[in-house]
């Protein structure tokens, strides 16, 4: 798919994912994705530019959040800042002042990402119009949307999308969801997968849970075209996650993530923690307002080589995470899908 000779998606994970990793899964046939919202415009054309440098014809995957300018209310984040002020003074931190931006333009980043031109883009939190897509095309860009229904697979296609992520509850980091309400948008990989092979006529690359080979051996079984994977990738050298986060993930299970809207007011998935207990009845003003008023308070925490106030995004493969190179990740992950496609077909073969 898209020219790789593996099919595994790096999963771009933004706070995580580095150009260095996305070049090492790429090199190593996989596609290599680079989780990219949070840069400026003129920031993202550079990076391109340098990761095509790198890897020549290898194809590698932009990934950025379709987003509206934010407009908050002067009072939402006023009560935003006092529910955080008792962490910051906990952490040493001096008052409050609302951000200058509260998230990268993403209008100035697609108009960056049409001249760059890279080989794949990927698109999460909402979905391009007909006439971006356009664009897109017209510089032989490959579209990937995140769907996490059914119905936003197909509204993807529609637009279309060249493939479509089928992104499962069990997904680490932002759910995608932007049609309905998450807690309506709650379906697993395999059932989304499914439906979406049922009823696609574009490639689908499922995406949930996907922590090993075996993982990535039943979707690939039942028809997909990759698995899109990041939580694996969370404790290699690549990984660009603080000391106390990767202390975190170490000896978890798939029973220990959670959803949640307390560190950015998007539900994402990962760990549990306290902050995340003690904000979940809070009122919350909705992403990128509380990401943007959190992002000091988490690099504070992290700095003092804590993680009771850390966004510890994972997904349910967590059980299956250890520490290894890009590179041996991608290759373990394929000998490992490879075998176990085998030996299900040796098993049935009678």
């Amino acid at each position: 798919m898209f020219g790789t000779t593996i099919p595994i998606v790096q999963g771009p994970m933004l706070g995580a994912s580095t150009p260095a990793m996305a070049i090492a899964a790429s090199r190593s046939g996989a596609l290599g994705s680079l989780g990219a919202a949070g840069l400026a415009p003129a920031a993202l054309g550079q990076t391109i530019a340098q990761t095509r440098e790198a890897l020549g014809e290898k194809p590698f995957n932009i990934n950025l959040f379709v987003l509206e300018p934010a407009r908050p209310e002067a009072g939402q984040v006023a009560r935003a800042m006092e529910q955080l002020a008792p962490y910051r003074a906990e952490l040493g931190l001096a008052e409050q002042t609302i951000p200058n931006l509260w998230a990268e333009d993403f209008a100035s980043q697609f108009d960056v990402l049409v001249e760059a031109a890279p080989p794949v883009a990927s698109f999460t939190f909402g979905i391009l119009s007909a006439d971006q897509a356009a664009r897109l095309k017209a510089r032989g860009v490959k579209i990937v949307g995140t769907a996490t229904t059914l119905a936003e697979a197909k509204a993807w296609q529609g637009v279309g999308a060249d493939a479509v992520i089928a992104s499962g509850f069990e997904s680490g980091g932002h759910r995608g969801t932007f049609l309905r309400s998450v807690e309506e948008s709650l379906v697993g990989t395999l059932a989304l997968t499914s439906a979406c092979l049922a009823h696609l006529d574009i490639p689908v690359i499922a995406a949930g849970g996907i922590g090993d080979g075996r993982a990535l051996a039943a979707v690939l079984a039942m028809g997909a075209a990759a698995g899109q994977i990041g939580t694996a990738f969370l404790l290699s050298p690549e990984s660009a996650i603080s000391a106390p986060w990767r202390a975190e993930l170490k000896d978890k299970s798939c029973d220990d993530s959670r959803l949640t809207r307390a560190f950015s007011g998007r539900y994402a998935r990962g760990l549990d923690n306290r902050f995340l207990r003690e904000m979940a009845e809070k009122d919350i003003p909705p992403y990128p307002i509380q990401n943007a008023l959190t992002q000091e308070l988490r690099a504070a925490n992290a700095k003092a080589g804590r993680s009771d106030m850390l966004s510890l995004w994972a997904g349910q493969g967590v059980h299956a995470l250890g520490e290894a190179s890009t590179a041996d990740i991608v290759s373990n992950l394929w000998q490992e899908a490879r075998a176990a496609l085998a030996q299900a077909a040796n098993r049935y073969s009678t």
